[in-house]
């Protein structure tokens, strides 16, 4: 390990111990703002909920929805070679995903902090047998104690921004810190593989982006239909997952727009639905009529904004708005994943904010599949043009789903490179269920 890796580990190490008595504050905090279960806050200790199932078990950790959603027919594959699978998360809408779609054989806890005891404390509970990580969740005592008992551990769907190598590059001075921990990684493009290559992982593979391959979003087909006759003849526009500063440009997008179009309806879908009330509140203020759907307030001939401040639905929204402003993009969030947009065909704007998913957005902006909107102004005018000529916004829509079409195939490379660590746990718990051994 090099000197200067080594006393940043050390340096952050100690200050997760010095950090322990402000945890129950930081995350009374959190639960307060809705961004914690408080029925479940103590997994966040390390302190398990439930009993770890006999055999071998596969430790899958994804922070958000994005991920969650992402590595679901991964965590799939594994359970159906009958090893079961701990799913861990950050966020709690993640857990609610989780909770509903995770298969048989798989469960799920809220991830541990990030600090010694805590981390040792998950660790003898469950005893992993194989850690997978998702994306970018870089969490270096976790890292290092998983060094320390032996478990392999595997970054999956790995990404590695410009903007992040150049920071753990300065921590890191050259290879032999954090990342040489890592037994593999399994990147999303050349870039991010020779990002993490020269960061110090020793086993780099290009396996491409699982969200690629997920299926279309779910969306009961009678909710779908419901909202279709409630929007029936109205001009309808969806943005989704959006975060705080960017429902006030599309607040004011609207209010430009509806002077030319009357029957225009926007549907907002925020990233995060604890912050419902909170927009509803501001939509208000300027003047919207404004319908929340946690609520049950129903679409009415005068409803300017739909509030959609509900979970696990932005399926039902894609099949119902033919255009669709993908959010974390006019902020600098990063972008979240337009590939559910075009899947449904559904015609795509976004912001100039895209580094999450540079790759993809670069393959819908080069075509001209996509759109990129930089203003309030920009996206009325481009929403008017776009309604105006329908034939045009079907084209759009279409050749979206068309130009990431190459892109599929990840899921079946990422489980090919994973099978020297799970084919070894899969035969071992095969053999110990025909013995009758629990572990």
């Amino acid at each position: 390990m090099t000197e200067r890796a080594g006393v940043a580990l050390t340096a952050y190490r100690l200050a997760g111990y010095a950090a322990l008595p402000l945890v129950p504050l930081l995350l009374a905090y959190r639960t307060a703002k809705g961004k914690e279960d408080p029925a479940r806050r103590q997994e966040r200790y390390g302190r398990a909920t439930l009993k770890r199932p006999p055999g071998a078990l596969v430790w899958v950790h994804a922070a958000s929805v994005g991920e969650t959603n992402a590595v679901l027919p991964l965590v799939r594959r594994i359970v159906e070679e009958g090893l079961n699978v701990l799913f861990t998360t950050v966020t709690v809408t993640s857990a609610a995903v989780a909770e509903q779609r995770l298969p048989r054989g798989a469960f799920h806890q809220y991830s541990p902090l990030d600090i010694t005891p805590i981390v040792n404390r998950f660790l003898d509970h469950w005893k992993p047998d194989l850690a997978i990580s998702v994306e970018s969740e870089i969490w270096p005592t976790k890292m290092t104690r998983l060094v320390a008992r032996n478990v392999p551990q595997i970054f999956v769907n790995a990404r590695m921004s410009e903007r992040s190598f150049k920071r753990w590059h300065k921590i890191e001075a050259g290879k032999g810190g954090l990342f040489d921990k890592v037994t593999m990684a399994l990147a999303q493009s050349e870039g991010d593989g020779e990002r993490l290559a020269a960061l110090g992982v020793r086993d780099v593979r290009v396996t491409g982006n699982l969200k690629f391959d997920v299926p279309p979003p779910h969306a009961a087909p009678e909710l779908v239909e419901e909202v279709r006759r409630a929007v029936e003849g109205r001009s309808v526009f969806v943005a989704a997952s959006t975060h705080e500063g960017e429902e006030e440009g599309i607040a004011a997008a609207h209010r430009v727009l509806r002077h030319r179009r009357a029957e225009l309806l926007t549907i907002i879908v925020p990233r995060h639905p604890v912050r419902g009330p909170a927009i509803r509140d501001m939509l208000a203020a300027k003047g919207l009529d404004v319908a929340m759907r946690s609520a049950g307030e129903p679409i009415t001939p005068k409803t300017d904004i739909y509030l959609a401040d509900t979970l696990g639905e932005l399926g039902i929204f894609y099949r119902v708005a033919p255009i669709a402003f993908v959010g974390g993009t006019l902020v600098p969030v990063g972008g979240h994943n337009p590939i559910e947009a075009a899947q449904l065909n559904v015609a795509i704007l976004h912001g100039p904010h895209v580094h999450n998913a540079a790759e993809i957005y670069s393959a819908l902006d080069r075509t001209g599949r996509a759109e990129v909107i930089r203003s309030s102004e920009q996206l009325a005018r481009v929403l008017d043009d776009l309604f105006a000529d329908p034939n045009a916004m079907r084209r759009r829509a279409t050749k979206a789903a068309e130009a990431l079409a190459p892109f599929t195939g990840a899921l079946d490379a990422t489980m090919r490179a994973l099978v020297p660590y799970l084919e070894p746990l899969a035969i071992t718990a095969r053999l110990r269920e025909r013995e009758g051994s629990p572990r």
